[in-house]
């Protein structure tokens, strides 16, 4: 008989105490990141619906219940800040989305050098400072000496106001956000055509299919899973914008570009109200999750590739 044969077998570890190990070591990677989540995440959020049924003045806290969400109803500047903030988010995502989704296929086949070249040229304002580029902007937007009103007196124009008119404050807000917002979708989308299996455009091309019967059957439900995080991602930021509005107009001229964010900055550091800035903020996040959750249903997608 052979050593083999004659070593007496080992016993076979319970796949149940292997699995609670591994669980466990999953667990303990995970344990700093679930940690920082629930300190800075969970909770502030828990904190700032509590705040939002009291009225705070210094330390002191009165519970008022509703009250705040029934002064905000009535509050003419919250439902003028709800509509600025609805109008950057309808304005900023679906030009981002068309824009990045053409700029991706315009570059897409370019040679290796000029695609990267490209790619890094357009993500250059994502990983530059928000501040920095909108400062640059302000000297564009500027009344007197900005590029833009000189390049429109030599067309024979008048010079516009753009931060200082009512009717130009929020377009032109919009158009920083979304120099901002295109970096990252576009390098999505670059790398979403490039997993995309050239195989199916090439059978439909055989078969006839237009370039825009391609695009619309092919092609655009390949990149659903992309532009499902590219919506979501978006929607969250536009509604979040802070630093361009306080650098550019400070919420003006006359509310034409306050947002449900800055009105949370303005009424608890400015004003003092935490329990209405608090209130503004739950108000902020249930818009914020049930838009995403309806762009969830309608973008999701079971394509895998």
């Amino acid at each position: 008989m052979s050593d083999a044969l004659a070593r007496p077998a080992r016993a076979s570890r319970p796949r149940g105490v292997s699995h609670a190990k591994e669980s466990f070591a999953a667990y303990v990677f995970l344990l700093p990141a679930l940690c920082f989540f629930s300190v800075f995440v969970v909770y502030p959020m828990l904190r700032g619906m509590y705040l939002s049924f009291f009225k705070l003045a210094g330390r002191r806290m009165t519970f008022v219940g509703l009250k705040n969400y029934v002064d905000l109803a009535n509050d003419p500047v919250f439902w003028r800040s709800l509509g600025n903030t609805l109008l950057l988010v309808v304005g900023n995502v679906p030009i981002v989305i068309v824009f990045s989704l053409f700029v991706a296929a315009t570059i897409f086949r370019k040679r290796p050098f000029t695609r990267s070249l490209l790619r890094g040229v357009f993500y250059l304002p994502a990983v530059s400072s928000v501040v920095s580029i909108t400062v640059v902007w302000s000297w564009i937007y500027h009344p007197r000496y900005g590029v833009l009103n000189y390049l429109i007196s030599r067309a024979g124009a008048e010079p516009v106001a753009w931060l200082g008119d009512p009717r130009f404050a929020l377009a032109a807000v919009l158009v920083v956000m979304t120099t901002l917002s295109v970096g990252q979708p576009i390098i999505l989308y670059v790398a979403s055509l490039g997993n995309s299996p050239e195989s199916y455009v090439e059978a439909a091309e055989i078969d006839g299919a237009s370039p825009w019967q391609r695009f619309r059957h092919i092609v655009w439900p390949l990149l659903m899973p992309t532009t499902l995080y590219i919506v979501i991602i978006t929607t969250i930021n536009s509604f979040q914008v802070f630093a361009i509005i306080q650098l550019l107009t400070s919420g003006g001229p006359a509310y034409a570009t306050t947002t449900l964010m800055y009105q949370i900055y303005e009424r608890a550091f400015q004003i003092g109200d935490f329990g209405q800035s608090s209130a503004l903020g739950v108000i902020l996040a249930v818009i914020i999750v049930a838009i995403s959750v309806v762009q969830y249903r309608y973008f999701k997608s079971d394509v895998e590739y």
